[in-house]
């Protein structure tokens, strides 16, 4: 209390006025998290009730832990957290390095206007939207049309009916996603390389080093602290996938494979109209999720001292 005593807040008054223009920048921002992200959040009591939109909260009744523990006993409980996590382990390992790489790749281009041209043309399948991604997806795989599939009846084999197979599923959802978001994700990595200091290369040419040992030696460890901070943030992921993509790919050949946590809620609250389970099923991956977030940055300041807070 006393730390607010001292406060001079017609000095603190002048300030924000002088800056008046640069907190109405961020003013959209704000009404963004405040009415998407905060306000939300006092709806999460959904969960709790037999909820009814006609009836509110106050002619709802309050049935505590119900739609938590009817989640847990449901026989397609296992199924569908072991989808969402074995696609996020999947992505975590082949999609979360490569803009890495890329990044690495790019820094070692000496001609600039093919950088720029390379940097240029891996941004744009990021500006794609979701429907017209998926519907790429779909005619290229298609066993009727599909490029890959011409290749492969020209080599003499059946076609393959890539998007009805389980087995395909998941390899698709890694691979377009690598393809769509590689050269937009290396942005940060590219960042972080830009503010290595010059003189620790140069020094580096005058000791002999050659360039695979600069990028070991100097731009890795360079930009370690921001891969970490990206890995923290991707782990506590773990049971969120994106929803759009899976549902478009979603078919009744891949179902098995397919069905996630983001598309479970998805039918249970939206086509199912049971708004209850579905925000119990909501808020159990975002409770996973924090707790996913706080243990990988344990884990990431004990051994690495890097963590987010």
């Amino acid at each position: 209390m006393r730390r607010f005593k001292n406060i001079n807040y017609r000095k603190v008054a002048t300030k924000l006025w002088a800056d008046r223009y640069i907190y109405l920048m961020i003013l959209p921002v704000v009404v963004y998290y405040i009415i998407f992200k905060y306000w939300p959040m006092w709806w999460l009591r959904v969960a709790f009730y037999d909820f009814k939109i006609l009836k509110g909260f106050k002619g709802s009744d309050f049935v505590g832990l119900k739609h938590f523990i009817a989640f847990f006993k449901s026989p397609d409980f296992f199924q569908i957290i072991w989808n969402t996590i074995y696609l996020n382990i999947l992505s975590l390992i082949f999609a979360f390095p490569a803009p890495i790489i890329f990044a690495l790749l790019l820094n070692e281009l000496s001609n600039s206007k093919f950088k720029r041209a390379i940097q240029t043309v891996s941004y744009l399948p990021y500006f794609l939207s979701t429907v017209v991604v998926v519907s790429m997806i779909k005619t290229f795989l298609s066993p009727s049309i599909g490029t890959l599939n011409s290749i492969i009846k020209s080599l003499g084999y059946e076609p393959i009916h890539f998007i009805g197979d389980p087995e395909y599923f998941r390899p698709i959802m890694i691979l377009s996603g690598i393809w769509q978001g590689i050269g937009w994700n290396s942005i940060i990595y590219l960042s972080a390389i830009s503010g290595i200091d010059t003189e620790l290369y140069e020094s580096a040419v005058i000791d002999g080093a050659k360039r695979y040992q600069q990028i070991l030696y100097i731009t890795i460890p360079g930009i370690s602290t921001t891969i970490i901070i990206m890995l923290i943030l991707q782990i506590g992921n773990l049971l969120s996938v994106g929803f759009e993509k899976v549902y478009l790919l979603q078919n009744a050949q891949n179902i098995r494979v397919s069905e996630v946590l983001s598309t479970y809620v998805y039918k249970m609250g939206i086509t199912r109209s049971n708004y209850s389970f579905a925000t119990a099923v909501g808020l159990f991956n975002g409770v996973i999720s924090l707790i996913l977030v706080l243990l990988a940055n344990k884990l990431s300041k004990k051994y690495s001292e890097i963590s987010l807070i």
